[in-house]
Parts: structure tokens; C-alpha cells; sequence
């Protein structure tokens, strides 16, 4: 690959970066602001929506969101400490040193009402053109059309 096939590589992947940076704050502003949540906590109450049964065990959430061990305890903790009532952990049976994280009821309303959020927040920001072509750009020159 030629230095300035590198040098186009490299700013495809720092736009793809940017657009990534720019969409997750924005989300992370409209759900603080509209239903107190992190957009990590939404990630949690998604996954495990889409889990069989609404319930993984801590270290598969921490795999599907991204986080240190230590990480997932503190935000799962912190989700807790709100008091909502949007997941509760338990033992794990076969294996008493797992804990499962499920997701209750007021979990799911939860999420159902931030995903509105999500789904608004991702269909403003793929409309603007700047942000539709550099994306479209980016992936091109990554894929190396």
C-alpha cells in the first residue's frame, strides 16, 4: 500500500471515528436529559431485552457493552441505586458465583420509551448530508471502493 493510500485509509478511519464520537454524545445528552439514562444503560436494558429470557449473566454484558468487569458492577450498581426498579441481579443456580442481571417490566418501558428516543436522535442525525456523505465516504475508502 502506497504512503498516500495509508494517509486516505487513516483519515477515512478518523471521520468514521468522528461521526461515531459525534452521534453517541448526542445520544448520551437526549437520553440523560429525556429518561436519566447513560447511553451504556441503554445498551444494558437492550441487550438484555433481546437476551432469551431478558436475563445475562454480568460478564456477557460487559463483553456486549464494551466494559471492564469492574466497570459493569459500578454501572449496574448505579442503575440500582436510582431506585427505578429496571433490572434486578440474581444468583446463578448452576454456578453460585455468577449473578444475572434481568430485565423487569418497568425495565422495558423504559426502554421502549428510549428507543423513540434513539430512533429520533439516529434519523436526524443520518439526514443531514454532511454527515450522510462523509459517512458514505468513509466507508467507501475503508472498504476500498
Amino acid at each position: 500500500m502506497s504512503a498516500d493510500q495509508t494517509r486516505q485509509l487513516i483519515t477515512s478511519w478518523l471521520s468514521l471515528t468522528q461521526i461515531h464520537a459525534l452521534i453517541s454524545n448526542e445520544l448520551e445528552q437526549k437520553l440523560q436529559q429525556k429518561h436519566d439514562l447513560s447511553l451504556n444503560e441503554f445498551y444494558v436494558l437492550l441487550f438484555l431485552s433481546e437476551a432469551p429470557e431478558q436475563k445475562l449473566r454480568l460478564q456477557q454484558l460487559q463483553t456486549m457493552v464494551g466494559l471492564s468487569q469492574s466497570a459493569m458492577s459500578r454501572l449496574v450498581s448505579r442503575f440500582e441505586a436510582k431506585g427505578c426498579g429496571a433490572m434486578q441481579r440474581a444468583i446463578c443456580e448452576d454456578d453460585r458465583r455468577g449473578i444475572y442481571t434481568s430485565l423487569t417490566p418497568i425495565g422495558e418501558e423504559k426502554l421502549q420509551k428510549a428507543k423513540i428516543t434513539v430512533q429520533d436522535v439516529l434519523e436526524q442525525q443520518f439526514a443531514k448530508p454532511k454527515m450522510k456523505h462523509g459517512l458514505e465516504d468513509a466507508l467507501k475508502q475503508i472498504r476500498g471502493n
